[in-house]
This record gives C-alpha cells, structure tokens and sequence, in this order.
C-alpha cells in the first residue's frame, strides 16, 4: 500500500460513531488529498513518501466554523463602549448606531477594502486548526452590496489554505430604503437578489433572520426560502434567537441544513428539526456578548437526538469572537454541553450543518483536513481559556 504521507505517533479523535472514537498511539495516512488509512500505529501498513512524527499530539478533524460573519467593513466598538456607559438602545441608534451603521460601512467599502478587513479574522481562526469556515452577507442589504460581500469571501478563500462556503443573508435586516416596508423588502431578496446572486454562483446557501420585532416573519421567511429553492440552494435559519417565533419549527418544515442560536427554541420545534436532520447550531459568543439569560434547551435537544454544533458568529455587532476554542469552553461553561458534544460540534456536526459529507471525521475517503494539538487529553480543548495549543494544520492532505 502506498501513501503521498502519514502522521504517527499520535493520539486520535476520530469522531466515528457517537463518541470521539479515540484511538491512541494511532497514525493517519494520506493518499491524494483524501484518508487512506487510519488506525493504531503498530497496524500501519508500509509505503509511506513522508512520514511526520507528531511527538504525542493529539489529531482531530479539521475544526469547521460553520456560523460567521467574517466579511464587513468597521467595528462597533464605540456602541460597545455606549452600552457600558448607560447608553439605551434608542440613544445608539440616533447616534448611528446599530447594524445600520455596519451596512452603511460595508456599503461604502471596496472589494479590496473588504478582503483586507477580512484576511487576518480569518487568519486568528485559521491559526486555531480551522480548516473548513462559512462566510455570510448580509451587511450589504442590497444587491451590489450583497454580491460584492460574497465575491470579497470567494476571495478571502482563495488567498488561504481553506475550504470556504457562502451564504446569501440579503433578508438579515430591513434597509433604510425600505423603513416601514419590510414586507416589500423580503420579496425584493426573494425575486430579485436571490436570482441573481444564484445566477452568478456566489451562494452555496441561502439564510434569513427570522424575529417577529426586528427580524422577518415566518411568512415572509418562507417566500425567501421558496426562492432558494427554485435556485437550487439549501436553506439555513437564524432561528428563535430572542423570542420562540416557531423559527425552529420553519427550519425543519423547508428541510434546513441547520438552525442556529435557538435559545428560544421550543420542545416540538426541537423535535422537528431533528427528524428532519437539520442540525441545532448553538452561538455560545453572542448569548455571552448580549447578555442572554434564557439558555438554550439542551435537555430538549438530547431526548430528540439533535444534532448539535457549536460556532463563533464571528459578526461586529453581537459576536467579536476570533476563537473558535472559545467557543468550545463557552458552551461547556454556559449551556453545560459536554466534551464530546463539544467537540463534535465543531468537526461533524460542523460539517453536516453546511451540508459537507466529505470531512468532519477521521476515516478512509474523507478529505484529510486534520487538526494537530499539543494536549494531553480532549477535554483540554474544553477546558483553556485563552490557550491555542494547535501545533499543525492540514488541508486536503497538505
């Protein structure tokens, strides 16, 4: 048997099964950019071009940042700042504040300027083992901006070692132009800006806020859905995030590849989601950020065998999270998942919440993205705030 290259004395978290199926003293071989074989070290077969000792470290799946907001233009620092001084939220939104203040940003930036901003957010989470990260719009609000957000992420992708996806989130927030009009608005993302975003291949998925004050309602989510799906697109929701408006319940009916915050999430919703195999993405970050005390109901999401991945929301507004470890301890911390549900939050469930098949776990045929850590056991990954111990990536066998 022959390999392009192996990976030996490690530890393994294959992420097989329901656990992390750990094998230890392990080795993982590659051949062409795919696992070839995975196992205990004394089985590995010989025929390896290159061998990489790895000193005892740990290897996981590359980690997959399946939820952010990378591409944007300015920060909110300031509203931040207004927020710990008393400030309501009235007050920084007369102020110019608010996610306005981001789409007027995003609107009056570049391409170049985008990519820019953008590079070294992802290079902070790059640096942690991720291998595999979604980027949103949704800070544009109409359709050039919208367009030039996702070309910016394409390239964003292109000028690292990543696997990139996108999502077209036009129906994030109601433009000032259409203020009082929101209806009007979501048919606008549904019959003009989805076709075209479609027609020109810059979305691998379509999202939508649905919140009945501040978001779009379920009625008008589902017209931007419907559009997706005459596109050819999947779907994906921000669900029940600040109040139960049955966002779950709407994910699981279109058949969603994932439904993310759901901290208001209800029983039945929970349920649905999971017969319909959309995975519960929880945003330990911006539960944290905003000040949410209504947690996510785990219990709920265990007895329905939910799926459940845990990502950054890396966005200005709710979420300035560059880690995605972080994330990890926060959801262990706030919403008391455990290890193994944490970290298959960020490998296969990751994965299976964009839709990806082909990594997420360590097995023969899956794309050998592989994430190495300088650990003694798994749990550490959960339990360190502020330690990055990735001590190697690779990408597609590289």
């Amino acid at each position: 048997m022959s390999f392009d290259r192996v990976w030996t004395d490690a530890h393994l978290c294959t992420m097989q099964g329901n656990g992390l199926g750990v094998i230890e003293d392990g080795a993982v071989a590659a051949k062409d950019g795919r696992i070839a074989w995975v196992g205990k070290r004394a089985d590995l077969p010989a025929g390896a071009a290159e061998t990489t000792r790895c000193d005892g470290a740990w290897i996981l799946p590359g980690l997959v940042d399946c939820h952010t907001h990378l591409v944007f233009a300015g920060d909110r620092a300031r509203e931040f700042e207004m927020r710990l001084e008393g400030a309501s939220y009235e007050a920084i939104a007369k102020a110019g504040g608010g996610i306005l203040s981001t789409v007027r940003a995003t609107r009056e930036a570049s391409e170049d300027a985008l990519v820019a901003a953008a590079l070294p957010r992802l290079d902070a989470l790059l640096a942690e083992g991720v291998t595999t990260i979604e980027v949103k719009s949704g800070y544009g609000l109409d359709l050039e901006t919208e367009a030039r957000m996702l070309r910016a992420a394409r390239r964003v992708g292109a000028a690292r070692d990543v696997s990139l996806v996108t999502a077209c989130l036009a129906a994030h927030a109601i433009p000032p132009e259409y203020a009082g009009r929101r209806a009007d608005y979501a048919r606008h993302v549904a019959d003009a800006i989805i076709p075209a975003i479609a027609a020109e291949g810059l979305a691998d998925a379509v999202d939508a806020f649905t919140d009945s004050a501040i978001g779009f309602t379920p009625e008008e989510t589902a017209w931007v859905f419907d559009a997706a799906r005459r596109a050819g697109l999947p779907v994906k929701l921000h669900a029940d995030q600040l109040r139960d408006d049955e966002g779950a319940a709407l994910a699981a009916r279109y058949g969603a590849l994932s439904a993310d915050h759901i901290e208001y999430a209800n029983a039945d919703g929970i349920a649905a989601m999971a017969r319909a195999c959309t995975v519960g993405v929880l945003l330990p970050g911006a539960y944290y950020f905003i000040r949410e005390t209504h947690l996510p109901d785990i219990a709920a999401m265990r007895a329905a065998g939910l799926r459940i991945a845990l990502a950054t929301d890396l966005n200005p507004g709710s979420s300035p999270a560059l880690s995605l470890l972080l994330m990890l301890n926060l959801g262990c911390t706030l919403f008391r998942l455990t290890v193994v549900e944490a970290l298959r939050g960020v490998t296969v469930n990751a994965a299976a919440a964009l839709g990806l098949t082909d990594r997420g776990t360590l097995a023969p045929g899956q794309r050998c993205d592989l994430a190495l850590y300088a650990i003694s056991r798994p749990a550490e990954l959960c339990y360190w705030i502020g330690r990055n111990a990735c001590v190697g990536r690779v990408v597609a066998g590289a």
